[in-house]
């Protein structure tokens, strides 16, 4: 059988022979448990049949566990990506392994990017934390490099994201962002607030749309120019909610998380007004600072460190997944100083 070949067999014969890709000829050379049991059996055959050698040095190489858990984030400034990424950390460093956390800017092109330098890193899993961007073209890329990861036994988990539906093998950690809104809002109109003003997050991001879904069940018919576009950072928040007091007619703002809600604090205060007594305030998230600010904010607490855990020991192997491939965490209302009661 051997003579057709005037040359050592390749890899590339092997999968030629077998009738698979190159990289399902890999997976059988480095004992994947991925592979078809007929598929494996062909695989074998051929190699048998060519007489192929492996190259060990090649082999070593691609064998090798890199022991580097990527974990990709949107703005590590923000304390949202930086209690699920020390969650993250406390899981990897049990594991001996190291995380490398890169941070996209909230660009989804730096997003892509950041996937191909983890790629050729050959990082043994993959994290992605924080909500998705709602682009077809951006979720193909996407979908397509996580595959990638998949194909050659990288472990898939994305964190305070929804699943995706062409990706087999990831494992989806969700938050309860819709119902905890709805809790939040419900909350506020038992204190007998009806004018509701809503500062929401980028548009296009499933956590914005997810947050924004539970003030608009809330409060069905409700005025769209209650609703002001934030970025979730401070900054945002303040101008958006300077924007909300021009009306006049307001007795609450919800912000869709904490820092656009320290935001809201700051434009109240900037209008003469006072928290809760002239208006109240709400956030999301129960970042750390939530305690500290003046008064102490009414919020939305998300398990954001447990969740990085969670994450962290799926993607290093130490717990395996849920055969339905996703773990929904719910949300819980705090409630502080800075909501009370409308005052007649």
């Amino acid at each position: 059988m051997r003579g057709e070949f005037a040359r050592p067999a390749t890899l590339a014969d092997v999968a030629n022979r077998a009738g698979v890709s190159a990289a399902t000829v890999s997976r059988v050379l480095n004992r994947s448990t991925l592979v078809a049991r007929g598929t494996r059996e062909r695989v074998e055959k051929a190699i048998h049949e060519l007489q192929y050698v492996v190259n060990g040095h090649a082999r070593a190489l691609a064998a090798a566990a890199s022991e580097v858990i990527g974990v990709v984030v949107g703005d590590m400034s923000d304390p949202f990506f930086a209690h699920i990424v020390a969650g993250v950390q406390d899981q990897t460093f049990l594991a001996g392994q190291l995380a490398l956390v890169c941070s996209t800017g909230s660009d989804p092109m730096r997003e892509i990017g950041q996937l191909e330098h983890l790629r050729r890193l050959r990082a043994d899993g993959v994290i992605l934390v924080g909500g998705s961007v709602r682009d077809a073209g951006h979720q193909r890329e996407l979908t397509r490099l996580l595959g990638g990861f998949h194909n050659r036994g990288a472990r898939i988990v994305l964190c305070g994201r929804p699943p995706i539906p062409d990706l087999p093998g990831a494992c989806a950690i969700t938050f309860d962002n819709t119902g905890g809104t709805l809790r939040l809002m419900e909350h506020l109109k038992a204190l007998g607030h009806t004018r509701i003003g809503y500062v929401t997050g980028p548009p296009l991001r499933s956590t914005s749309t997810e947050r924004l879904h539970g003030y608009q069940i809330a409060a069905p018919g409700h005025d769209p120019s209650l609703i002001e576009q934030g970025t979730f950072t401070r900054e945002s928040g303040w101008a958006a909610s300077r924007k909300l007091l021009l009306r006049n007619d307001i007795t609450a703002i919800v912000a869709a998380n904490d820092l656009m809600a320290a935001g809201a604090l700051a434009a109240v205060r900037s209008a003469g007004l006072s928290v809760p007594e002239s208006i109240s305030v709400a956030g999301f998230d129960d970042i750390e600072f939530c305690q500290d600010t003046h008064p102490p904010l009414t919020t939305v607490r998300l398990p954001l460190r447990e969740a990085g855990a969670m994450a962290g020991r799926i993607a290093c192997g130490l717990d395996a997944a849920p055969p339905s491939g996703v773990i929904r965490l719910g949300a819980d209302l705090v409630v502080r100083a800075t909501t009370s009661r409308v005052k007649a």
